[in-house]
């Protein structure tokens, strides 16, 4: 028997704290965004500060299923490290993949950012194959929708 599913729905206070974070990001954030937005990148259409289950990820791309995170010093700390491998893990049972940069990388060597993303990308395309048609709505439901209780 599986474990029982419940409906993710975002609490107000939850969707506030999104709105929160997309008028404080950082400036690596800021910047990177500059050349995600709008499909400015390779068509995509990436969005900023994206929630996902009780994670909100810095950008993510639907399509692709592809998440991006900016890391900042504390990130190498044990304790956040351990927490991101976390996050990541629970992402993953979505086949989400995430990718991660320091942002002091998104600030300084942008072309070289840009260059992995788009390694990523094309990867994660040969990776993947499209679900059937009278299925893709499952998919895209499941996504958003189909955390399991407790998650």
């Amino acid at each position: 028997m599986t474990a029982p599913q419940k409906k993710f729905l975002h609490t107000k206070d939850h969707l506030e704290f999104v709105k929160s974070l997309r008028k404080s990001q950082t400036d690596a954030e800021r910047f990177l965004w500059k050349y995600l937005r709008n499909r400015r990148f390779r068509g995509l259409k990436f969005r900023r500060q994206f929630p996902i289950g009780r994670y909100i990820l810095d950008f993510f791309c639907v399509e692709k299923r592809l998440a991006i995170e900016l890391d900042g010093g504390q990130h190498s700390r044990d304790t956040v490290l351990k927490k991101d491998k976390t996050r990541g893990e629970f992402l993953q049972r979505f086949n989400i993949t995430v990718i991660r940069f320091w942002d002091n990388d998104v600030l300084t060597n942008l072309d070289g950012v840009l260059q992995r993303l788009e390694k990523k990308i094309s990867k994660k395309a040969n990776d993947l194959t499209p679900p059937s048609p009278e299925r893709r709505g499952e998919i895209k439901a499941s996504l958003y929708f189909s955390f399991k209780a407790g998650d």
